[in-house]
């Protein structure tokens, strides 16, 4: 269900009834930790998020471990910030 990689990947997927009786599965959010920083990027104008990731994790897909790092539960949180932390301990690649 989830991409090799995801942070959602770990997490343990379970049953909810919907009112109409219907059984979905679900995964609960993760919950951003505070992760410690290599250093800071400024921002440019048109910088995304999945650009800083690629050029400083060298994977555009693992933009969430930014997010992490800056305490941000979704990218769009992040839209705002002149500076973006960037994990020390993300996995890099892959």
């Amino acid at each position: 269900m989830f991409f090799p990689g995801s942070r959602y990947l770990s997490l343990t997927p379970y049953s909810v009834t919907r009112p109409d009786g219907s059984v979905v599965q679900v995964t609960r959010l993760p919950t951003p930790g505070l992760q410690a920083v290599l250093g800071y990027y400024r921002r440019h104008t048109g910088d995304r998020l999945d650009q800083i990731s690629a050029r400083f994790l060298a994977d555009a897909t693992m933009f969430w471990h930014v997010c992490d790092a800056n305490d941000a539960m979704v990218p769009d949180a992040l839209a705002a910030h002149d500076l973006v932390g960037i994990p020390i301990d993300a996995p890099t690649g892959g």
